[in-house]
């Protein structure tokens, strides 16, 4: 009978145990950390087969990107034109104003979205193979990034075109798109466990996302005194779009004040769910595999 080897040096050895990991949160933020810098390589890998995948048979390809935020700016602009609603005088054109609101508009709807997305087209992967879980999430949020830079450059050459100057608050839109990519992928993660259980969330979350729109200064200046504003005052993504707006196109933004406290408020909740999906999910995962 031979007796078994103690494990070389360079060997991983995962230890599991049924005691919760919050018993340990030291341990668990640094494990967390790990994970996430040991998952690029393969985040990466997911990317590119996620892109390739997803244009391989389209034969518009990659214009795709740029085809939402396009229609939907062309058909607003038809209707403002055509007498079929009025909004108050915007600091730069209409069309420029809703396609600058659509484009970062989409950076916080697909972040939304990317992580239930990674992880539905991934069950399989899922219950089979053991790897870093936040590879999913990274790559998702590359894809937003990826479609994102596709969409600036198209407004880009639109600003361009119609000699609209570009304000020297430019710089700080990057802040502005990390903002509104970490609200996303935040209230993604805190949706995505319930998403696994419950396929409601899938089907109804589109609708939702475009009622939420509607309730965001995307295709209008909102101004925060009004008393109807309500809706458009509560929202979080108010403030985050509108201030990288005008940080893009310039102006101010009566938003601006609360940009910093809500950006703040997104990076804890972000932190939350990236704790309740790397907790809840190996349980959803053992249920899938049942």
């Amino acid at each position: 009978m031979s007796l078994p080897t103690s494990p070389r040096h360079d060997e991983i050895v995962t230890v599991y145990s049924a005691a919760s990991q919050l018993r340990q949160p030291l341990q668990l933020v640094r494990t967390m950390m790990q994970d996430a810098f040991a998952a690029r390589w393969l985040a990466w890998r997911l990317l590119v087969r996620n892109l390739s995948a997803r244009y391989r048979q389209a034969l518009l390809g990659h214009a795709w990107g740029l085809l939402p935020p396009l229609l939907t700016t062309l058909v607003f602009v038809f209707l403002q034109d055509a007498g079929y609603f009025s909004v108050e005088k915007t600091p730069v054109p209409y069309g420029i104003f809703v396609l600058t609101g659509m484009t970062f508009w989409q950076v916080f709807a697909d972040a939304l979205q990317a992580p239930m997305r990674q992880v539905s087209q991934c069950q399989t992967m899922l219950t089979k193979v053991q790897f870093p879980r936040e590879a999913l999430i990274i790559a998702g949020a590359g894809e937003v990034l990826y479609s994102f830079a596709i969409r600036l450059l198209l407004l880009f050459v639109v600003v361009l075109w119609f000699d609209v100057p570009l304000a020297s608050s430019l710089v700080y839109v990057p802040l502005g798109v990390c903002a509104l990519l970490a609200l996303g992928l935040a209230l993604g993660l805190w949706l995505t466990p319930i998403s696994i259980l419950y396929q409601d969330v899938n089907h109804g979350l589109p609708f939702l996302v475009s009622l939420w729109m509607f309730a965001t200064p995307v295709l209008y200046p909102a101004q925060a005194s009004r008393g109807g504003s309500f809706f458009v005052r509560i929202n979080p993504v108010t403030a985050l779009l509108d201030t990288t707006r005008s940080w893009m196109l310039g102006g101010a933004s009566p938003w601006s004040p609360n940009f910093f406290w809500i950006f703040g408020l997104v990076i804890l909740a972000l932190l939350c769910g990236w704790l309740l999906y790397r907790l809840a999910l190996p349980v959803l995962i053992e249920r899938m595999s049942g």
